[in-house]
């Protein structure tokens, strides 16, 4: 290419930066999303790791939540605005009629202080609720499945759910809950709550024993062609505390009274399945690629799952043959003023989809919410000094975020984190005394308080028991306080707070345990403890917990790994020491001292939540009395109690609660926090118009300086291209001269 072309060619380049520069609005260079056609209203989010479970009948984190609860829809819901929590129907025509019947099967009376033998609960279905478009639905003319494959080779091109091109729908019936309710009892599903839901469901036992037998049966006949992922059409097992009346409604018969039975209702364990998709799902050749519900659910709920790849995006789609569900009319005092009330009555959904895109770590999610390409963003450490200030009102937003338009959710968790110990280890588990004094030394140095404030930026409080704030049961003050890790110290001011004991505390339970100065009292080889956990990527933290440790001597050898082996590894038993965690189901102190009850052991059940193994006979005593009664001082004290032989025996070593920071752009509208559910998408709008022209305005190109650079190599070539042009002239003048003889003669002995 010439120096001629070359210029042209920069000032070509100039001209066209200088267009595309007056062309910017039309949009933005780094925009990370594809394009939209479609005009879709779509809401923008991330997630880190795939979610392992999207069968309701096994997912039980809150990753898992996330997603297949806005696709699957049990029988109650919580009220979006209302607090305290709500229950209100969701596919049902009202709340379930309960009636209190004696061992005769014979209605209580309303006022009989007889303790009922049973308990009934009435279902009544709103008719012409329809299924998402699914290929298991699909039938020909003459009603048969068009999918039924015989083998495996049948299904071969079939590679993914994509590949199915023929969809159908069906309507919600009372046989699909019922379904459901006999996956529960499936001991193949590994369902989290059929321990606890065979104590009451009248002959869930039973089917569950029938299920295992039939199971067994399948496997005996292996030989003979049988697969594991032969399908067992559950319809051929009764249950006799579950019964069809009608197309639309069934009952549930429990034995004697639980109260919190009717939260269950409102989670997706009780999500309706029907036959055909369960059917669908076991077709030769088709587990084996994943083609299954716990890959692809299949729901009646606002939003279905057209994507899931957990390596790239999962996106949920609005559901086409949603029936769409007013918003709420009323709420909590204040609502109004929010705005929170402004679609009244309004049908939801309001957006189309929600895409979730990768995102390993949080820097990049958290520029991109400040680029107006992600809607709602949580603050974490490396971004809470850009985001908040802290002043004599308090916590408020940081001048930058007012700026932007940015709002502020703060709420408390209904959650407690825990650093516990596996009861089955023979160093840090057991029931002795000197067991016991080992785990207070650890609860006693590993500081909680200096962790908060380090690494959540003063973000929540230390937990004196697993009952988080807002749940009956909370004790805050010195009656709630953790004497065996804490004392209460009054200041000055007459005001008293809970003081970590100090660590030569700690040191002496540790050498009463027998390991003075971290070393084993006989041998004087070191403690060497092992602690599981997700994720090492956060140096600074796994330093700082090594320095809680150290401070009694111990070593600690940090393990790390994803979160779905950690799960894997907490199931069998394998760990020594573990962080966790645990978000309310509903809002009743059941579902957290239920993480410590015996014979919800994880190692017993595999699905079971009581990941420290946790046993002890007077606890389980108790726990079984105040789960079945009504909130009162009487449940209060028994309460106490059992958090005593908690104190004493300290299964978890330390815990804490969050306070919950959450970040909206503008253009998100109707968000108000809920600490139980995660049916929230179908509430949320978004002003997109807003949207698009915030994106602008933080998103315009800055290309100056390279135009300032082709400018100026402009202008640099052209002094270079004057001189190369005159010793071309020179040459060519030089070249009509006639050569010299000695040079002709140099030329020629050449030649020769």
């Amino acid at each position: 290419m010439t120096l001629v072309r070359r210029l042209t060619a920069m000032t070509l380049c100039v001209a066209g930066l200088m267009g595309l520069s007056a062309c910017s609005d039309s949009g933005n260079w780094n925009n990370p999303h594809p394009d939209n056609p479609d005009n879709d209203i779509i809401l923008y989010s991330s997630f880190s790791e795939r979610p392992k479970h999207l069968d309701p009948a096994r997912a039980y984190s809150s990753d898992e939540s996330t997603f297949i609860d806005q696709i699957y829809e049990p029988p109650l819901q919580y009220h979006y605005l209302k607090r305290p929590y709500e229950l209100i129907p969701l596919t049902l025509t009202g709340m379930p009629d309960i009636r209190y019947l004696d061992a005769n099967n014979q209605p209580l009376a309303d006022d009989s202080a007889q303790p009922p033998a049973y308990s009934l609960y009435t279902f009544n279905i709103q008719p012409g609720i329809l299924y998402q478009p699914h290929p298991a639905f699909a039938r020909d003319d003459q009603g048969r499945f068009i999918y039924d494959f015989a083998n495996a080779v049948q299904s071969a091109d079939f590679t993914s759910l994509n590949d199915f091109d023929q969809l159908g729908t069906q309507e919600l019936l009372a046989d699909d809950y019922i379904y459901q309710i006999k996956r529960l009892a499936d001991p193949k599903r590994l369902a989290p709550l059929r321990g606890l839901l065979s104590q009451y469901i009248v002959g869930m036992s039973d089917t569950t024993d029938a299920i295992s037998a039939a199971r067994s049966a399948m496997e005996a006949r292996k030989g003979s062609g049988a697969a594991d992922n032969t399908w067992l059409d559950l319809r051929r097992f009764d249950m006799a505390g579950v019964e069809k009346i009608d197309d639309h409604t069934f009952t549930i018969k429990l034995k004697g009274k639980y109260p919190q039975f009717k939260y269950w209702l409102a989670f997706h364990f009780f999500a309706p399945i029907p036959w055909q998709v369960d059917r669908f799902y076991h077709l030769p050749g088709l587990p084996e690629k994943n083609i299954t519900l716990d890959w692809h659910p299949v729901g009646t709920g606002a939003f279905m799952m057209t994507e899931n790849n957990p390596n790239s995006e999962i996106i949920l789609a609005k559901n086409p043959n949603y029936r769409g569900e007013p918003y709420p009319s009323e709420g909590e005092p204040g609502d109004a003023e929010k705005g929170l009330l402004d679609d009244a009555g309004k049908t939801m959904p309001f957006i189309d989809k929600a895409i979730f895109r990768l995102e390993k770590e949080s820097i990049p999610i958290w520029t991109k919410f400040l680029q107006g390409y992600y809607d709602r963003s949580g603050i974490s450490s490396d971004s809470f000094d850009q985001a908040i200030q802290v002043g004599g009102a308090g916590i408020e937003l940081s001048d930058d975020m007012v700026e932007k338009g940015i709002t502020l959710n703060k709420a408390v968790q209904p959650a407690t984190y825990y650093l516990g110990f596996n009861m089955l280890d023979p160093v840090v588990g057991g029931y002795s005394e000197q067991q016991q004094k080992l785990r207070q030394a650890i609860a006693i140095a590993y500081q909680e308080e200096e962790y908060i404030a380090i690494f959540l930026n003063g973000r929540g409080e230390p937990a004196m028991s697993p009952i988080p704030p807002g749940i009956f049961g909370y004790q805050p003050g010195r009656e709630g306080i953790n004497d065996r890790v804490y004392d209460w110290q009054v200041g000055s001011d007459g005001q008293g707070k809970a003081v970590r004991k100090p660590i030569e505390v700690a040191k002496r339970l540790l050498a009463e345990a027998g390991y003075p100065d971290g070393r084993h009292a006989q041998t004087g080889e070191p403690l060497v403890l092992n602690l599981d956990t997700t994720g090492s990527g956060d140096q600074a933290r796994m330093a700082w917990i090594k320095k809680q440790f150290k401070k009694l001597n111990l070593q600690l050898n940090i393990r790390s790994t994803d979160y779905n082996r950690f799960k894997d590894k907490m199931e069998n038993g394998n760990a020594q020491m573990y962080f966790w965690g645990w978000l309310a189901d509903y809002p009743d102190p059941e579902n957290f001292l239920f993480l410590l009850y015996g014979p919800n052991a994880q190692i017993d059940s595999k699905s079971g939540v009581n990941s420290a193994n946790y046993k002890n006979p007077r606890y389980d005593a108790l726990f079984e009395k105040m789960q079945l009664m009504e909130d009162s001082p009487e449940r209060l004290a028994v309460i106490e109690q059992m958090k005593e032989i908690l104190r004493q025996d300290t299964p978890w070593a330390s815990g804490f609660h969050v306070h919950s920071y959450a970040l909206n752009n503008a253009w998100v509208k109707n968000v108000k926090p809920h600490g139980i559910s995660k049916v929230t998408f179908k509430y949320r709008r978004l002003d997109t118009e807003l949207r698009q022209q915030k994106q602008q305005q933080w998103n315009q190109p800055v290309i100056w300086p390279l135009i300032v650079l082709v400018l100026i190599s402009i202008a640099l070539a052209i002094p270079g291209y004057r001189g190369f042009k005159r010793r071309q002239t020179r040459t060519i003048d030089q070249s009509y001269i006639k050569p010299s003889n000695t040079n002709q003669n140099n030329i020629n002995q050449s030649n020769h």
